[in-house]
């Protein structure tokens, strides 16, 4: 149960005060997501780039309601799935716990430097051009060949505008949960609608040509070992947006009524990400073709606004709506992203995993301290010259998280049967949660090749990073000992003994097929 201090909303905890309408709001910015990659995959794997769409967004769902349940059992924590999955695997393995949380982190805080860097470049675009002098100037800083060819550390305007945005997005969540749901409850509003709009009138006129969306054949011309890899390198790119919608349970320790809240806020976060991301990409490349999605500016982003504008037949003054629309479904998703990976980062810290001094709320209730790290990390992030090596990366990280988390629910459900469950997930959909880990692993081993070579080397780098954070944290910090409160909340089963493993060697045969079939995949995969 919730302390009285999280239920009366004391200092120095986060506060309950939302309930899933609120958690709903505070997703919103997942649909504005499809618009970060809608043109980079078109322009990367063809034709099938709709059904991409649609296939990914399906398996996000089917994903959801592992994920409700899990969350369930721990109404008093918060910061995610990886914090629940992490209590099913601290009995196995005191590393693969705190990795999981890691990678989860590392998945989503870079939404913050991505759509900070894409908003600067609309406000940039509008005001002086794309082609004026302060767009053009950069001072280099640093040369990041060693992670990926041409990569660098740079000052621009870009960086700085978007770091202006960024310190923007704190300031309005520094007070708290409820005052920032409020705030995306009318960004939300604004940013929705225009995307429902853009879906759906280009249907009701008949804009949407069959001939724009068949042959479903990779941009290689057949479905060949090149053509398929690029297709799988298109699902993995597009699992960073359509799987995230899952944000909405970041917030169970500020949910008034967390049992009934839970399920309700992640379900209708996925419906609605289910209309945008089938609906969205299918008018846009209907509408667009191929051809039209491979301009610069729709796969760079600086011109969808002005192709939204024509899809549903408007001039410049609806261009100009759009570009506004834009860029607050831009700003709607870093709210999203600093207000779901800060509370991770909290959680974490809370339950022994990440450093000490994250877990401290203020007065309002909000992870300032996590807020804070948040926002140092992602601005060395802005600096990057390519954010679409950045984001490949940050995929990496978010299916190693995913199939974590999705072997979590079959590792509950033995560890802890006879817990109470507000939510209990029908037993074939756990089913096809364990097979949908291994769908990911297959992305993640045959993705990454698509995106860069450099991609998986990475992202391997950044998630070994964990382990010099959490041994401090452990055994210097901790000397060797869990916090109570981490050891409390595992009693939903009626046991703390963390050697008690009913599962046996299952989740050690489970990682090791993980990691085959991830190098397997890359092996057999390739362009």
């Amino acid at each position: 149960m919730s302390s009285t201090s999280e239920t009366q909303g004391g200092s120095g905890t986060l506060h309950r005060a939302i309930g899933w309408k609120d958690a709903f709001w505070m997703a919103s910015g997942v649909p504005a997501l499809v618009l970060f990659s809608i043109g980079g995959i078109a322009a990367t794997v063809g034709n099938p780039s709709w059904v991409i769409w649609m296939l990914s967004v399906s398996f996000g769902f089917l994903q959801a309601f592992i994920y409700a349940e899990i969350a369930g059992l721990f109404p008093s924590k918060s910061g995610g799935a990886s914090v629940y999955g992490a209590a099913a695997w601290v009995r196995y393995s005191k590393i693969i716990a705190p990795l999981s949380v890691w990678c989860n982190w590392l998945a989503w805080t870079p939404v913050l430097a991505i759509g900070g860097g894409l908003a600067a470049g609309y406000i940039l675009t509008s005001f002086f051009g794309a082609d004026a002098a302060i767009n053009q100037w950069e001072i280099t800083l640093l040369s990041l060949d060693f992670l990926n060819e041409g990569l660098t550390l740079r000052v621009n305007a870009t960086s700085i505008v978007g770091t202006a945005i960024l310190i923007c997005v704190f300031v309005a969540q520094h007070h708290g949960i409820s005052r920032a749901a409020k705030i995306q409850t009318f960004m939300g509003l604004a940013v929705l609608i225009p995307l429902l709009i853009v879906g759906i009138v280009p249907l009701l006129t008949g804009d949407v040509l069959a001939t724009n969306l068949t042959p479903v054949l990779p941009i290689s011309g057949s479905w060949n070992i090149e053509g398929t890899t690029l297709f799988l390198g298109g699902l993995f790119i597009a699992a960073w947006s359509a799987y995230a919608f899952e944000t909405a349970i970041c917030y169970t320790s500020e949910f008034k009524d967390p049992k009934r809240d839970t399920v309700r806020a992640i379900i209708a976060a996925g419906v609605v990400c289910v209309v945008i991301y089938t609906l969205v990409p299918l008018s846009f490349q209907g509408v667009l073709g191929v051809d039209g999605m491979l301009e610069p500016g729709i796969v760079d982003g600086s011109a969808v606004a002005g192709a939204m504008a024509g899809m549903v037949g408007g001039g410049s003054f609806v261009a100009k709506i759009m570009v506004v629309m834009l860029f607050l479904a831009l700003v709607l998703a870093i709210m999203t992203s600093m207000a779901g990976s800060s509370r991770t980062l909290y959680q974490g810290s809370v339950d022994g995993w990440l450093p000490k001094f994250l877990s401290h709320a203020n007065e309002h209730g909000a992870p300032t301290r996590a807020m804070w790290a948040d926002l140092g990390f992602n601005l060395i992030l802005l600096l990057m010259s390519d954010y679409l090596f950045v984001l490949a990366v940050s995929n990496c990280c978010y299916l190693v998280f995913n199939f974590l988390n999705l072997h979590s629910g079959w590792l509950h459900r033995i560890d802890n049967a006879n817990a109470h469950r507000p939510w209990k997930a029908p037993t074939f959909l756990l089913w096809i949660g364990g097979g949908l880990a291994f769908v990911n692993a297959v992305l993640l081993g045959a993705g990454a090749n698509v995106w860069g070579e450099g991609t998986l080397r990475s992202a391997i780098i950044a998630i070994a990073l964990i382990l010099p954070v959490f041994a401090y944290r452990h055994y210097i910090t901790d000397k060797g000992q869990f916090p109570p409160k981490m050891l409390e909340d595992l009693s939903v089963g009626g046991n703390t003994d963390l050697s008690v493993r009913k599962a046996g060697m299952l989740p050690y045969l489970t990682l090791a097929a993980g990691v085959l079939v991830v190098v397997i995949a890359n092996q057999v995969f390739h362009l």
